[in-house]
């Protein structure tokens, strides 16, 4: 019993007490009456009377605690119960969605078997409509050899060359043999002929394009040859004005010395000999340019004198 059971129990007998002394309370004006014994008494009486009253409650509450047990005990039980009934529905949900489960992977899998020999069946169905058709070809293949065969046994019967009919096949073979050899040479010969004819296209090809190249570079040649004759008449006509110039300066020059030479001669004279001998042109023509001086000063003093003594 918890702790909040005692303080109700409590709280119940206590307030029942008060009730009960409530109600059994002598007033007061009758107490004046009674004596001190019999007010003792009647205080025994009440009390008498409340702890009947007390254990009559007790009693009853007794009943309603066992009762409340008992209906704890009847709850727990229940409780109980439903959790088991839980857990068996629980497992009973898990063995069913097992169940289901190995339903369903057991469905899957027939489906699954199922689908491969249906493929089996159909694969068989086409193996054996492939093996019909074969065998038809085949039979006609047969009957057509079959004719084949009467036909040559019938040409063996009129040519007599040959004693059976597999001595024509190989008869036969023989010359095929030949003929895929000689188709072969042939196609070689073919081929060889093509490698040569490319060959010699490649080779024609390579030489027209040297000699293209070759006749460029004499054209380029031959241009450079005429600009440079070109150039070199030039420099020649240029070369020949230039000796001619030369010339006429040459020529000037010689008869500007000789002009030199004489006017110095005559300088040289006129000083009576007194100039040294040269033949620098240009200390020359110092002579003469200081005699030119001087003359120029002698004739400007003279003037002037004549003009003073008129």
């Amino acid at each position: 019993m918890t702790s909040r059971n005692v303080v109700s129990m409590e709280d119940y007998f206590k307030a029942n007490v008060e009730k009960k002394l409530f109600i059994k309370m002598p007033r007061h004006d009758d107490d004046l009456d009674l004596t001190p014994a019999t007010r003792l008494l009647e205080k025994r009486r009440e009390m008498l009377e409340v702890e009947n009253g007390l254990k009559q409650q007790k009693e009853e509450f007794a009943l309603k605690m066992e009762s409340l047990a008992q209906r704890r005990e009847e709850l727990a039980r229940k409780e109980t119960q439903l959790k088991d009934s839980l857990t068996k529905f629980d497992k009973f949900l898990k063995e069913n969605d097992a169940k289901r489960t190995r339903a369903l992977k057991k469905s899957l899998e027939e489906r699954k078997l199922r689908e491969q020999k249906e493929g089996e069946v159909n694969n068989l169905r086409e193996n054996f409509t492939n093996l019909t058709q074969k065998k038809e070809h085949q039979l006609q293949i047969v009957d057509t050899n079959l004719s084949y065969q009467r036909y040559l046994e019938s040409v063996i019967e009129t040519v007599g060359e040959y004693g059976e009919v597999k001595d024509l096949i190989a008869r036969y073979d023989t010359l095929a043999a030949t003929n895929s050899e000689l188709v072969e040479r042939a196609r070689n010969a073919q081929e060889k002929t093509e490698r040569d004819r490319l060959n010699f296209i490649q080779s024609s090809e390579e030489k027209n394009n040297t000699i293209l190249n070759c006749n460029n570079i004499i054209a380029k040649l031959q241009t450079k040859l005429e600009e440079s004759q070109l150039k070199s008449g030039k420099w020649q006509s240029e070369w020949d004005h230039t000796l001619e110039n030369a010339t006429h300066k040459t020529l000037l020059l010689g008869q500007i010395k000789m002009a030199t030479n004489n006017l110095f001669t005559l300088v040289k004279s006129h000083l009576n000999n007194r100039l040294n001998n040269t033949n620098d042109t240009l200390s020359q023509l110092d002579k003469i340019q200081q005699f030119i001086c001087d003359l120029n000063q002698i004739t400007s003093t003279t003037m002037k004198d004549i003009n003073e003594l008129k």
